[in-house]
């Protein structure tokens, strides 16, 4: 299997996991990305997770690694790549295996698309993929596959490295905390879930981790911030909050069934999340026994100050349970295998 993803943060937490468990299912599993300034030495560079190797740019990446291509038995092309439209018309050129397409940002599929065009992939393109994989679930996938014809839609959601997420035994510092950007999307719920809950209850301890947040903005004296959490801190983030607030864009929402990383990590912690309701949340986690769903300031108020200890403990346990059975790095590398044997299968008749 070949990765082809992108040089950042979210190949390390999406792609590293992923990669590591079909390494260990024993699935010769490599990744390529995109790097500048490199010296071209034709070697590959070890990865904690597996393989991992570089390419300067689109010609470089056809002249070194045009037989991997061909060769693999599954080529995953993700968006955000410089180069992706062009990369993947020459991977669905070249592979001889079944090709899949990793989109990380359906909703800006899905205005693109409405449009006539995309950035990393373009409607025709989209058809001639054997293989359709979006971090968005539910009617997304039945949009790509009614009306643009792709071929085999399927979810492949965020997945959690139970390795890396846990309880740990510490105090909590803050009654409720938020790990997210600034969105201007997301800052009125954001608003309606955490700020006017810390402006009624002055008490309470809360925390929003992000960056770009207007200088202008207000906070209650209450309101914690940090700019940024490193990856390695989110687990030691999670385990410092009574409850964790997560919020999902109206765009995603929109889009269909849209479970982020973060909430996903907050409840392998062990930590009770406090989320807006969107359709599909309940295929995920269970409303009131797994998470809490709040639409305003009154019931977030109400979680944070009405249940006890000992039911705050019992919804985090069995939410951290539930990511365990269903949501790991393990299960989504069993998932995408399930997928490709379906496209080898279907290509075989």
């Amino acid at each position: 299997m070949v990765f082809l993803g992108p040089s950042d943060q979210t190949k390390a937490t999406i792609f590293g996991g992923l990669i590591r468990d079909l390494s260990a299912r024993g699935h010769d599993a490599g990744f390529l990305e995109r790097e500048r300034n490199l010296p071209v030495d034709g070697e590959s560079k070890q990865w904690p997770f597996g393989r991992k190797q570089h390419y300067a740019g689109l010609k470089e990446l056809k002249e070194r690694f045009a037989g991997e291509i061909r060769e693999a038995d599954l080529i995953v092309v993700s968006s955000h790549l410089d180069e992706g439209t062009e990369i993947a018309e020459w991977v669905v050129r070249r592979a001889r295996g079944a090709a899949a397409f990793y989109d990380l940002a359906a909703p800006a599929t899905m205005t693109k698309f409405a449009g006539g065009n995309g950035s990393s992939i373009s409607p025709a393109l989209a058809r001639r993929f054997d293989l359709y994989l979006s971090l968005v679930g539910g009617p997304f996938l039945d949009y790509m596959e009614k009306h643009w014809g792709a071929r085999m839609a399927r979810p492949l959601y965020c997945s959690v490295d139970a390795r890396q997420f846990f309880p740990e035994r510490q105090e909590a510092k803050w009654d409720l905390g938020y790990l997210g950007d600034y969105c201007e999307e997301r800052q009125p719920a954001l608003e309606r879930l955490l700020i006017e809950p810390a402006r009624r209850w002055e008490d309470g301890i809360f925390m929003v981790a992000g960056s770009g947040y207007p200088r202008s903005a207000r906070w209650p004296k209450n309101v914690k911030r940090r700019p940024d959490v490193p990856e390695r801190r989110h687990r030691e983030f999670y385990n410092s909050q009574r409850f964790a607030l997560n919020l999902t864009p109206p765009n995603s929402i929109a889009a269909g069934f849209s479970p982020n990383l973060r909430m996903f990590e907050a409840a392998a912690c062990g930590t009770p999340v406090i989320t807006e309701f969107w359709p599909g949340l309940e295929t995920f986690f269970k409303p009131d026994d797994e998470i809490l769903i709040s639409h305003t300031a009154d019931e977030t108020m109400i979680y944070l100050e009405e249940i006890s200890e000992l039911q705050r403990r019992r919804i985090g346990y069995r939410a951290r349970e539930c990511v365990l059975a269903k949501h790991t790095t393990r299960h989504r590398a069993f998932e995408l295998e399930k997928y490709a044997l379906e496209v080898l299968k279907l290509a075989a008749v």
